[in-house]
């Protein structure tokens, strides 16, 4: 209980600031909360003063019985129309409060989300933090709003009606008193086993979404490998496995909910016999005894819904868990304290000893001095992993070194804020990813505050619009998914048209042209040509063409620079990666 109670004033302290702004409408709510209270509390007496004046001798024919029914009668409508209409206003009060705030909370994790370093999103599974971002903080979401706010009514109401449950009688009062130890006791122990199981069913989900995803995401080697069945029989038992848990905490919350009510029940039954006792003695009326037993029937009304919400509050603690085990998780790379904005370099780019490693235990550099002038293409060439993509990374900081430094103009990039690094530099990958939007909307996101014209203009020089021509919307026709309504090179010529946009003074071309045919290879390779003249350009390749169309080719091997210099240089020297390659793609066009 104490891991779960800790748990939750973690959770509580985490949603504070976001609920400030709404105070406002929590005030409200707690307002109308405690007038429904007041109001339900005063429903049950019309009915006493009733009874205690009909069942006297003689009732029927006092002058004021009439007046005195119908004012009782006026009093319940009166007070039950007053007791909805501050049950209305504090369900929307909450509700709205519970709504906005939770919307902040997704707000603030997906940024989160996105800062984390790719270490983190290459160990996690993207369909989990999916479920996270929407399913756990729905959880949270719909428990605020339909428990931990009537929660708090309903103590507030148990309270109250047992304070004048004691004032009416204190001798029943003690009786219905006796309950509540059984109540909690049972309701902590329940509480506890619920949470456990409700945190292995969220982290089941999160197993089912990330598989999901994963399926989803690679749709076309799922059917082409014909992967239906096996893969549907992997789901089936993750499925199942979930269910289990699923079922094992809602058998948990019911038996709780129903050994409530036995305990209500048994509560009556006592109260009836000791309450029916005290009338015959003399210590209570019978319109108070009907009063009693009203306030019996409300307040024991919080202790049912104080079963059902602790079932509901246990499985939003494990969904709380989660969230904050996301929230919890610092960015690797982040800004340091008094970095400042890098100017719009030159690109002159320097790496000074740098050694680098993904898991901080295997190299994928090693000691590299690499030193390159403004507006200097540089081929980097090797065997995959080699470590030619980790020297691109470091340049964007998507990872920083362990050892030496990363220049630009003769500044760290460490000293330098992360915006202002990825500004000065554009990326082309192989497979370059669209998002879900026009083709406009794709190339502006190189930069978000470009106009319509600078558009058409990048578009214009990376051969976009070439092709967009032909579309029957131009550059405002919707791209699916990932853009798999296009075919390779026009993803690339967007992609290229995006670096354009962005105007920076050094770019990486991580395999662009690869996989590509003729036709499109040749109209990706003149828009590349447009995109990085007089800028100091980064081309991580495997093609001897592109990596002879450089100033200078760099070879990597095992993370560590074995060869460089001009390409003509390399190809005349015996043994060479270049010549190799070279010597190879002759022997093919033979």
């Amino acid at each position: 209980m104490s891991a779960k109670s800790g748990s939750l004033r973690r959770l509580t302290q985490y949603l504070r600031p976001y609920l400030r702004p709404n105070r406002r409408l929590v005030a409200g709510g707690f307002v109308a909360m405690f007038a429904e209270v007041a109001f339900r509390i005063i429903e049950p007496w019309p009915l006493k003063f009733v009874i205690d004046a009909v069942i006297v001798p003689g009732a029927a024919d006092s002058p004021g019985i009439i007046s005195l029914l119908i004012a009782c009668a006026c009093g319940v409508i009166a007070a039950a129309g007053l007791r909805a209409l501050s049950s209305y206003l504090m369900t929307v009060c909450f509700a709205l409060a519970g709504t906005r705030t939770m919307n902040a909370v997704r707000g603030h994790v997906y940024a989160h989300a996105l800062r984390l370093s790719l270490r983190f999103h290459s160990g996690t599974r993207s369909g989990d933090l999916i479920n996270r971002l929407v399913s756990d903080v729905g959880k949270l979401r719909d428990v605020a709003v339909t428990a931990a706010m009537p929660l708090i009514g309903n103590c507030v109401t148990l309270v109250a009606m047992f304070t004048v449950m004691m004032i009416l009688d204190w001798r029943l009062g003690l009786v219905i008193l006796a309950a509540f130890p059984v109540f909690l006791m049972s309701s902590r122990i329940a509480a506890r086993r619920i949470t456990t199981a409700a945190r292995v069913q969220r982290a089941r989900e999160g197993d089912l979404a990330g598989a999901a995803g994963e399926t989803f995401g690679a749709m076309k080697v799922v059917q082409a490998y014909t992967l239906e069945s096996s893969l549907e029989r992997q789901f089936a038992e993750s499925n199942e496995r979930e269910l289990t848990e699923g079922v094992r905490a809602t058998k948990l919350a019911a038996g709780l909910e129903r050994s409530t009510d036995v305990l209500v029940g048994i509560a009556t039954g006592a109260v009836l016999l000791v309450g029916g006792m005290s009338v015959l003695n003399g210590h209570l009326t019978p319109g108070e005894l009907v009063v009693f037993v009203q306030y019996l029937k409300g307040a024991f009304k919080p202790m049912r819904d104080l079963a059902k919400y602790t079932g509901r509050i246990a499985k939003a603690a494990a969904s709380g868990e989660r969230i904050l085990a996301l929230v919890d998780e610092d960015p690797d790379i982040r800004d340091r304290e008094g970095a400042h904005d890098l100017a719009r370099p030159d690109g002159r780019v320097r790496f000074r000893g740098v050694s680098a490693s993904y898991d901080d235990e295997t190299p994928s550099l090693t000691d590299i001095d690499l030193e390159v002038d403004e507006g200097e293409r540089i081929a980097l060439v090797g065997h995959s992993g080699s470590g030619k993509s980790t020297l691109a990374s470091l340049l964007l900081r998507l990872q920083d070194p362990q050892s030496g430094s990363v220049e630009i103009d003769g500044r760290d990039l460490r000293d330098c804020t992360l915006d202002s690094v990825r500004s000065a530099t554009s990326i082309v990958l192989q497979e370059s990813v669209l998002f879900a939007g026009t083709i406009r909307e794709n190339i502006r996101m190189g930069r978000p505050a470009a106009t319509d014209e600078h558009v058409d203009w990048a578009a214009e020089v990376a051969n976009v619009a070439e092709f967009t021509a032909h579309l029957p919307d131009g550059l405002d026709t919707v791209v699916g998914e990932r853009g798999d309504t296009l075919s390779g090179g026009q993803r690339q010529r967007i992609a290229i048209a995006r670096a354009i946009l962005r105007d920076a003074r050094i770019i990486i071309l991580d395999e662009a042209t690869t996989g590509l045919d003729a036709t499109s290879g040749q109209a990706v390779r003149d828009a590349i040509a447009r995109l990085t003249t007089g800028r100091t350009t980064f081309v991580v390749t495997h093609d001897i063409d592109d990596a002879i169309a450089c100033d200078r080719v760099v070879v990597l091997d095992r993370g560590r620079i074995v060869e460089q210099g001009a390409p003509t240089e390399l190809l005349k020297l015996p043994g060479s990666r270049l010549s190799i390659l070279n010597g190879a793609k002759e022997s093919l066009g033979a």
